[in-house]
C-alpha cells in the first residue's frame, strides 16, 4: 500500500516526463522579498501574469528590522527588497501581508496559523525551511527562484519524486526536552546528509503526543538532515489548531474537509525505502558545539573526543571547534553565553514563549546577557501579551521586538557580533550565519531561557 506521502504526490502529478521529472500540480505558493525579484521580473519579460495569483501570498520577512516597523527602513538593500515585494503583489495582483500589519510575521509561522496551509496540499516557497508546513499533513518543500517563477507562470513545478523515509519516536519525552531537542538530536544521529534524497513522514508516540507547534518545530528541521522536506499525517491535534482559522473551512465545507484530511494516511502495510525508529528515553536538552547543526551532545555531555570522529571528518571536525572556541572532550555547562535569541520559524510562537517565561519567572536576565525576544508574528505578539507573558518577561528584565527573521539570519539589524556566543532558538549555526565571525549555539528556548537568567549554559531541568 502507498506512503502518506505517495498518496499526496499521485493526486498532485498532472503528467510525467518520459525519462524526466514528474510536473506537480501546487496548492499554494508563498513568497518573501528575498527570493522572488527575479522570478517576477522573468514573468515580466516574458509578459505573462501569475496563472492563479489567489493562491500565492507574499510577506515581507527576513529583511525587516524587529524594531520601529513604523519608521522606514534604514539598511537601504532591504530597504529596496521590501519595496519591491510591494510593488511586484500589486502589479501582478498578488495578496501582500504588509510589514507592521496585524497579518505580517515570518512566512513559515503566518501560512499555518491563518489556515492557509492545510492537510493533503502541495506547498512550496522560496526557502529551504518551507518543510514546516508539512506539520499540517503537507507536502511542502523549498524551491529555487527560477521554479518560484514556474510556480507563478503554471501553477505546476518540475519534480524528481523523492524516497520516502519514516522516522518513528516511540515512548514518552523527559522533562525539559521538546520538540527541538528531538530535531537536534536526530540530527546528530543522521548528520546532515543523512535524509538527502527522501521525504520524512514522523510518526511514533512522541510525534502523536507533540502539539502542532511542537510539530511545526520538528518539522522545520527536517532540512537539516538533508531530507527534501517532512511532514506528520493529520490527526484530531491537526484539525483543533486549524478549525476556525481564517482561511480554513467553514460550515459543511470543514465537514467535508475534515473527512477528507482523516484519510490521509500511510496504511499498516504500507513500505517505505527507508525506516528508522528512535527511543524518548535516550534524549535529553540539546547544544550543538559545530557549525552545522548535526554537531550536538546532551546538554550534559562532554564535546566528542577527536578519536571518535570518522578520519574523514575529523579534519572538518577541528576546524569547527577552532571557531567556535572549543576543544575536543570540553563540557559546555557553564560556558558564558553573551547573546541570547528566541524566535525564528523554528521557535517564534507562543508555545515557545510560553516554555521560555516557565523559566525566567521570578527570576531577572543575567548582566552580561543581550536577549533579543522575537515573536514569529503580530498575531503571536498578541497572544503573548493576551496571555500576560509580556509581563512575566518586562519583570524578568526582558523586551519584546517586533515580528520577523531577526537574528536567524544576518540580514537585517539583529546581528551578533564576532566572537561573540549566542544560544538561539533558530535553525542554523553555520559560520557567520548570524553574522561575521559569530558563535551560534543552537537549542530550545527552555535552553536559551536559563542561559538568559544566569548568563551560562545551564541544564534547564534545574531551574524547573
Amino acid at each position: 500500500m502507498n506512503t502518506l506521502f505517495d498518496k499526496i504526490w499521485d493526486q498532485h502529478v498532472v503528467q510525467i516526463v518520459d525519462d524526466g521529472p514528474a510536473q506537480l500540480y501546487i496548492d499554494r505558493l508563498y513568497c518573501h522579498e528575498v527570493t522572488s525579484p527575479q522570478a517576477f521580473s522573468g514573468m515580466r519579460e516574458r509578459g505573462i501574469e501569475c496563472f492563479r495569483p489567489q493562491q500565492i501570498f507574499c510577506m515581507p520577512d527576513h529583511n525587516i528590522p524587529t524594531h520601529d516597523q513604523d519608521k522606514p527602513i534604514q539598511d537601504a538593500v532591504g530597504k529596496h527588497q521590501v519595496d519591491t515585494l510591494d510593488r511586484n503583489c500589486k502589479e501582478f495582483g498578488l495578496t501582500e501581508f504588509k510589514m507592521n500589519t496585524k497579518d505580517n510575521g515570518v512566512i513559515h509561522v503566518v501560512g499555518p496559523e491563518k489556515g492557509l496551509s492545510l492537510p493533503g496540499m502541495t506547498i512550496v516557497c522560496g526557502d529551504s525551511h518551507t518543510s514546516t508546513h508539512g506539520a499540517v499533513g503537507a507536502v511542502a518543500f523549498g524551491i529555487g527562484t527560477s521554479e518560484v517563477e514556474m510556480v507563478m507562470a503554471s501553477q505546476c513545478i518540475l519534480q524528481q519524486k523523492p524516497k520516502s523515509m519514516r522516522i518513528n519516536l516511540e515512548g514518552r519525552l523527559k522533562d525539559g526536552v521538546v520538540a527541538k531537542d528531538v530535531a537536534l538530536y536526530l540530527m546528530s544521529k543522521l548528520t546532515t546528509s543523512g535524509a538527502t534524497g527522501y521525504f520524512v513522514e514522523y510518526a511514533g508516540e512522541v510525534v502523536r503526543n507533540l502539539t502542532m507547534e511542537g510539530r511545526l518545530t520538528l518539522c522545520n528541521l527536517s532540512i537539516e538532515m538533508g531530507a527534501r522536506g517532512g511532514f506528520v499525517a493529520p490527526d484530531e491535534t491537526t484539525f483543533e489548531y486549524i478549525k476556525g482559522r481564517e482561511y480554513a473551512p467553514k460550515g459543511a465545507d470543514w465537514d467535508k474537509a475534515v473527512a477528507r484530511w482523516q484519510t490521509l494516511k500511510s496504511g499498516a502495510d504500507a513500505v517505505f525505502d527507508k525506516e528508522l525508529t528512535f527511543d524518548a528515553a535516550d534524549i535529553e536538552p540539546r547544544i550543538t558545539y559545530g557549525t552545522n547543526p548535526g554537531m550536538g551532545i546532551g546538554i550534559t555531555d562532554p564535546i566528542p573526543t577527536v578519536d571518535s570522529i570518522d578520519a574523514a571528518g575529523q579534519a572538518s571536525f577541528l576546524k569547527s571547534l577552532q571557531y567556535m572556541g572549543f576543544t575536543p572532550g570540553e563540557h559546555l555547562l557553564g560556558r558564558p553565553v553573551d547573546y541570547v535569541f528566541l524566535g525564528a520559524c523554528t521557535n517564534g510562537r507562543v508555545e515557545d514563549f510560553r516554555a521560555f517565561a516557565s523559566i525566567v519567572r521570578g527570576r531577572q536576565k543575567a548582566g552580561g546577557v543581550t536577549a533579543w525576544l522575537v515573536p514569529g508574528s503580530w498575531a503571536v505578539y498578541k497572544q503573548i501579551c493576551d496571555e500576560g507573558i509580556d509581563k512575566v518577561l518586562k519583570d524578568a528584565g526582558f523586551a519584546l521586538r517586533q515580528p520577523g527573521c531577526s537574528a536567524c539570519l544576518a540580514m537585517n539589524d539583529d546581528k551578533i557580533p564576532a566572537g561573540k556566543y549566542a544560544v538561539s532558538t533558530s535553525n542554523r549555526n553555520f559560520e557567520g550565519r548570524q553574522g561575521p565571525g559569530s558563535r551560534t549555539i543552537l537549542a530550545s528556548p527552555l535552553v536559551a531561557a536559563a542561559a538568559a537568567v544566569t548568563g551560562r549554559l545551564t541544564d534547564p531541568r534545574t531551574l524547573m
